[in-house]
């Protein structure tokens, strides 16, 4: 069984004890990664917290190594895809995909700016306040696009100057620790350490005395524990947290014109997507004509092994939201849910579960209350906009939505009174690099991307400089 290396120091390091690594295509173990241990991590945080001092220094050679970076994932993005489609289970074009995407993210975040601003330059004083870097950062990653994910949070942190420690999910450990060997060429020792285990070692991250701010991307569960372990030392925090989002199609809209954008909106990555569509609010006039066209794109949708020529949608990740998945349909279907496709694990090996659209229930049940984060869509009618604007906004979450509509204006008009990070108006998960990224209410606390989330790896400084 292959096994896999951290990066500690710059260096190859074994676990002192070893997690399987499931292919969720087959639901049998092919791999195995470290189980970091306490000791390790403290290395791993020691060799961050020394190589800060020279990294933080010259923000020239940080420019310079993150378009390395970009470079080295890039050339690695072939074979590494293969590794990521084994044990996430997305289709090899899209697992290749996200590693050219994370070398994008490397290139365009070497080319933001730290801004220096200057509030009074006078006969008697220059005051400047200045951007400074924490320290070192310690990432926590989820299993669902675990390289780019990672990326989104290494690429502005070192940019800003930190040093990180980064620990993907036990579910989807190999990737992650393959970019720590495709990078540990490229940075110098301590600047990158990947280290993987099991929630115990998400949990000792947070508290550790050397990390000055925590980075999480996962459930909103677990980002309150997150917030709540580093709260006792004030370490900065980002939450990139859970999504329940809603899609708005208003009355005027073209349900066979936006039914494939919906259908991938909701759908991309078998579901798994923090800000995928999760509800579909539509017009009880235009229910059966957005049903029957989302149907029959949920019903010629390739599902497979991801490796497999031809598949577009590949298997739920891990067995616990695979039973999760099953759990909610179950509570749809009995609460009087109408399945026009799907509803149901498609029979044979590993964690796949067929395309499900469903009618017939509304908010109270747990499929529409809850994140399914699964390929299950629930379509609820309404009569009144603003009662599917309250609806939709009536939720603990609040990471994104959309409008869909003939008219611009008025969609975008009604995505506006959203309350969410990220409102789209005739499309959905168009996220980018220079744009930010985050949440409201328990969606999150903070952003990522762009310059906002670069500045979320900074402290803010004030230079106060005597002229007289």
């Amino acid at each position: 069984m292959s096994q896999y290396t951290m990066t500690i120091d710059g260096k190859a390091v074994r676990g002192e004890a070893a997690l399987d690594v499931i292919n969720p295509a087959t639901g049998e173990p092919f791999a195995q990664a470290p189980d970091c241990s306490r000791a390790q991590l403290d290395a791993a945080m020691e060799s961050a917290q020394a190589a800060f001092r020279s990294w933080s220094r010259d923000e020239a050679v940080r420019r310079r190594a993150l378009l390395a970076c970009a470079e080295a994932l890039h050339a690695a993005a072939p074979e590494a895809g293969r590794l990521l489609t084994r044990e996430q289970g997305k289709p090899l074009p899209k697992a290749i995909g996200e590693f050219i995407g994370a070398s994008v993210w490397f290139k365009i975040t070497a080319g933001l700016e730290i801004p220096l601003e200057v509030v009074q330059d006078d006969e008697s004083a220059r005051i400047e306040v200045r951007r400074r870097p924490l320290g070192v950062v310690g990432a926590i990653t989820p299993w669902n696009f675990p390289v780019l994910l990672a990326v989104w949070k290494i690429a502005p942190a070192l940019l800003a100057g930190n040093t990180i420690v980064i620990k993907p999910s036990p579910f989807t450990p190999l990737s992650t620790l393959r970019l720590g060997e495709i990078l540990r060429d490229v940075l110098p020792p301590g600047v990158l350490n990947v280290v993987s285990g099991g929630d115990a070692l998400g949990a000792w991250i947070s508290e550790h005395p050397v990390v000055r701010k925590v980075s999480f991307t996962g459930s909103v569960a677990t980002g309150k524990r997150v917030a709540a372990a580093a709260a006792p030392d004030l370490k900065r925090v980002t939450l990139e947290l859970g999504g329940n989002d809603a899609a708005i199609v208003l009355p005027d809209a073209d349900p066979a014109a936006i039914a494939d954008k919906l259908f991938w909106g909701a759908f991309e990555n078998s579901g798994q997507v923090c800000s995928a569509i999760k509800r579909v609010y539509v017009h009880e006039d235009q229910l059966a004509e957005l049903r029957d066209e989302l149907t029959a794109r949920a019903k010629s949708v390739v599902m497979g092994d991801g490796f497999q020529a031809g598949v577009q949608l590949g298997p739920i990740n891990n067995r616990p939201q695979f039973e999760r998945v099953i759990g909610l349909v179950d509570d749809a279907r009995a609460a009087g849910g109408v399945f026009t496709t799907g509803g149901a694990p498609r029979p044979g090996g590993g964690y796949f579960f067929e395309p499900t659209i469903v009618t017939g229930i509304a908010e109270g049940v747990r499929l529409v209350d809850e994140e399914q984060f699964g390929p299950a869509l629930p379509l609820l009618t309404y009569r009144d906009v603003d009662d599917a604007v309250e609806r939709a906004n009536a939720t603990s979450f609040g990471l994104s939505g959309s409008v869909w509509s003939s008219d611009v204006a008025r969609a975008t008009d009604v995505a506006g009174r959203l309350v969410c990070g990220t409102a789209w108006v005739n499309k959905h998960l168009d996220i980018v690099p220079h744009a930010p990224f985050g949440g409201a209410k328990w969606s999150g606390i903070g952003v990522e991307n762009g310059p906002w989330g670069l500045l979320g790896f900074t402290e803010i400084q004030t230079v106060n400089i005597a002229k007289t």
